[in-house]
């Protein structure tokens, strides 16, 4: 007989569990050799998705077909930009506990804070008309909703995913995934129907432009893969998402978020160079140059593959859109709170954000030329991210044992002023040229 509630609870009483000594650390790598690994792996997946953004499929697409393998470089070379950035951000959120744009707020004069908070949200704004016009574009395709219409449906679904964080970040996180993995099959099924032209893309990778249109479309490509708003979000995805307990442990959280930035911001890459080798060997082979709309790319996909292709292209519009979309709301409410220490209701938020999106497909603004000239605009906003990151992780008394070494900031220092030097060619080929 089982003795009655009474008589046990006096007994857990006295006899209390002893709480759990292990570190959050320890907890997670106690769950095994693979286990243990993978509960470390996550934030470089979702910053991830907004590497694969609408965005990416219209330059991506644009630039395989007009230009064939030439722009190869581009991609390559802004993927490794990505991992080097991903990697100090996240680096960032381990060694200080709080995000980039938090640190912002603390060590740099109010004015500058406050510039930095405004080109942010003009970023946040630049991002969701990527990212609702790629989705809506897709629901278009798929089911002929109006654009319109959509838009509301892409924003209905981006707040449903968010919804997953509150329960806990790992739900999000795998959903995440999921999206990604849509992405990257997609674009895998519709590559095994083109193949690849191992010469050209070897050819591809050496650096080189064709006039103007060339550069504007690789400074998109570039704005498209090395995103500003993923700078801020990866650093408060790894602020407290498992607190280390020493310098130790931050040492040893650092090597498996730089293992997750490889894998993830790997995965994105070769998802971005895949988007680029079939538009060139499905359009650009075939003479079919001018491809300048995700629809028209669509309706190519349809005519010389077959209705396969087109779904499968699509579907990973759909997934790339509504996924982007949710990450681009969360990175959002970080720059906020990071950058002016305020919160608004996410609704709110979201609504302000996706007014200039639902407006562009209110009346009608052709959609692919908004995608490029959109990711044209994050490109400029990459150095507002990226200076004031290698500015704060070359610090001591910021980073502490995970201060950056001479090398990885005169690195990252570079890379920030090729890509201020590539905009600023751009400005002057465009009006001067």
């Amino acid at each position: 007989m089982n003795p009655p509630p009474s008589v046990l609870d006096a007994a857990r009483a006295a006899n209390p569990t002893p709480p759990d000594p292990r570190t959050p650390l320890e907890k997670a790598r106690s769950k095994g050799r693979v286990a243990g690994v993978l509960a470390l792996f996550g934030p470089a997946f979702v910053a991830a998705v907004a590497y694969i953004d609408p965005g990416n499929f219209a330059t991506n697409i644009a630039g395989g077909a007009k230009y064939g393998y030439m722009l190869v470089w581009v991609i390559v070379a802004a993927n490794l930009m990505a991992m080097l950035v991903q990697y100090l951000s996240a680096k960032t959120g381990i060694a200080t506990g709080k995000n980039l744009p938090e640190l912002c707020r603390e060590h740099f004069k109010k004015p500058v804070t406050f510039g930095l908070w405004l080109q942010a949200e003009a970023i946040a704004i630049a991002t969701d008309l990527a990212e609702f016009v790629g989705a809506a574009i897709a629901l278009n395709l798929l089911f002929g909703v109006p654009p319109f219409v959509a838009g509301l449906m892409t924003a209905v679904v981006a707040f449903a995913i968010l919804e997953l964080q509150t329960r806990g970040y790992r739900k999000f996180e795998l959903a995440i995934v999921g999206f990604l993995m849509i992405v990257f099959f997609g674009f895998m099924y519709d590559l095994s129907q083109v193949g690849v032209d191992a010469r050209g893309l070897a050819g591809g990778l050496i650096p080189t432009f064709d006039g103007t249109d060339s550069i504007l479309l690789a400074v998109g490509i570039l704005g498209a893969t090395v995103m500003p708003h993923v700078v801020y979000l990866h650093s408060a995805l790894t602020a407290n998402r498992i607190a280390p307990s020493n310098d130790g442990e931050r040492r040893e959280l650092l090597r498996f978020q730089r293992l997750d930035v490889v894998i993830a911001l790997g995965l994105a890459g070769i998802i971005n160079l895949t988007m680029l080798v079939v538009a060139a060997e499905l359009f650009h082979e075939n003479g079919v140059t001018d491809v300048e709309s995700i629809e028209s790319a669509h309706a190519g996909f349809e005519t010389l593959l077959g209705g396969g292709a087109a779904l499968a292209f699509a579907v990973a519009l759909l997934a790339s859109g509504l996924s982007s979309s949710s990450v681009g709301t969360f990175a959002g409410q970080v720059v906020m709170q990071g950058f002016i220490n305020r919160r608004i209701n996410l609704f709110l938020r979201r609504a302000i954000t996706m007014a200039p999106s639902l407006v562009v497909l209110a009346i009608g603004v052709d959609p692919s030329t908004t995608l490029v000239i959109s990711q044209v605009v994050l490109s400029f906003g990459i150095p507002f991210a990226l200076v004031p990151m290698v500015l704060l992780t070359r610090r001591k008394d910021i980073m502490g044992a995970l201060v950056n070494r001479p090398l990885t900031t005169a690195v990252a220092s570079t890379v920030a002023a090729m890509i201020i030097a590539l905009n600023l060619f751009l400005l002057y080929e465009t009006f001067f040229g």
